[in-house]
């Protein structure tokens, strides 16, 4: 997946985005949100219905001109499974092409029991999220996984994880399209929450920062408009970024002094428990804070000062348009503003002129919405660039269609 683009302006997906969204409801409309000409938006458009992946009927409200014929995101268009995988829970759903999640549920799952338990039980879930979309008359195109750890680029393939014993070099993606029989994707779940909150919740900006806070940590980037793994897919782990802090506290990974080991949801538990105050996990945790404790909150907040530390090299590093929070964590308002006050603290003026450091749009469905649509866009239509100009000549060589988006809603002056 790496240096892939995904929902860049006039794709496919960014199309049946704008379409889903209700932001654009016609070609006129969408000749205005892209800036393309209408005989470059009205191919589009209609590779997209020829796909079953929009409809075009009825007719609009006119703004003085012709009448506009309405797009529709398909009904039947075609949908992803999609899994976001954490240590001891998972989160699955359905993705359709314009961003939609539908079925999603959280249920509990402890992947250190292994690639084969995992195996199994992903694919118990995902037969029945089959049959259930194929009742609604649906097609399910592929299965996009979300997994929380290194994954080898382009291959599906898991790498090096903590504190998961035996699913180093695990194919996962080509046992489960074997089992599944349909197309699958696997890459790493803070890259996936970044993909998806870039997709849907920020597609305008260019480089993002987004940090998943849960029982570990780790971070996604988009470079360029585009999901960035890396050389080996390791991209982005900043939990095992050593921090003073932390000492000589072994970590998972087999080093000391990780960020893992002050920061995490794990870590803050362990904590808890140091100092007599059982918590059983992080939903625990954070409902203590909600509450005011004040063992609990100053742990978060101290955690949170311990991800801005590391966060702050990063920002002067790679100079992001956002820093996004995500992850159980950052629903927790003595972390986020701990992060924001060390990277205002640390990191140069300029970075942080225009930074915005804010927690995630997408919430929880950001990495199910990463995976899905990362799934979903080998089977998309894609178009050759194109000209951005909105005053391009319409070619001679476009169908009367193309035409005709360019005469819609068009009022005399």
């Amino acid at each position: 997946m790496a240096g892939t683009p995904l929902g860049e302006p006039g794709s496919a997906q960014h199309i049946v985005h704008l379409v889903s969204s209700g932001a654009a409801t016609s070609r006129a409309d969408l000749v205005r949100e892209l800036g393309l000409a209408p005989s470059t938006v009205s191919l589009r458009v209609q590779e997209l219905v020829d796909a079953g992946l929009l409809t075009e009927s009825g007719e609009g409200a006119s703004r003085g001109g012709r009448r506009p014929r309405l797009l529709r995101v398909a009904a039947h268009g075609g949908v992803a499974l999609a899994a976001d995988l954490g240590s001891h829970h998972a989160r699955l759903g359905v993705v359709d092409a314009g961003g939609t999640v539908t079925d999603a549920v959280d249920l509990p799952h402890d992947i250190t029991a292994g690639p084969e338990s995992a195996v199994g039980w992903l694919c118990g879930q995902a037969d029945a999220l089959v049959a259930r979309q194929r009742a609604e008359g649906r097609t399910v195109r592929a299965f996009g996984v979300a997994f929380p750890g290194p994954v080898q680029p382009g291959a599906g393939r898991v790498l090096s994880p903590s504190r998961m014993p035996g699913w180093h070099r695990y194919p996962l993606r080509d046992v489960l399209a074997e089992r599944l029989g349909i197309p699958v994707t696997v890459d790493n779940d803070a890259t996936m929450m970044a993909v998806g909150e870039h997709r849907v919740g920020r597609p305008e900006l260019d480089h993002l920062v987004v940090v998943k806070a849960g029982r570990g940590i780790g971070s996604g980037i988009i470079s360029a408009g585009r999901p960035h793994d890396g050389a080996n897919g390791s991209a982005g782990d900043i939990s095992h970024v050593r921090v003073d802090a932390a000492g000589d506290r072994p970590c998972s990974c087999g080093n000391i002094g990780c960020l893992e080991t002050v920061a995490s949801g794990a870590a803050l538990i362990r904590e808890l428990a140091g100092q007599g105050v059982e918590v059983a996990d992080t939903t625990d945790l954070l409902r203590l804070v909600a509450d005011g404790d004040p063992q609990a909150t100053t742990l978060v907040r101290t955690a949170g000062r311990h991800i801005g530390t590391v966060l702050s090299v990063v920002v002067n590093f790679f100079n992001p348009q956002a820093v996004a929070l995500g992850g159980v964590l950052a629903t927790a308002e003595p972390l986020v503003a701990a992060v924001r006050g060390v990277l205002y603290e640390r990191c140069l003026p300029l970075a942080t002129a225009d930074l915005e450091i804010t927690t995630t749009v997408t919430g929880v469905d950001a990495g199910l919405l990463g995976a899905g649509l990362t799934a979903l866009r080998p089977h998309l239509p894609t178009s050759p660039a194109a000209p951005t100009s909105p005053t391009a000549p319409t070619s001679p060589a476009a169908p009367a269609s193309a035409a005709s988006a360019s005469q819609e809603e068009s009022a005399p002056a």
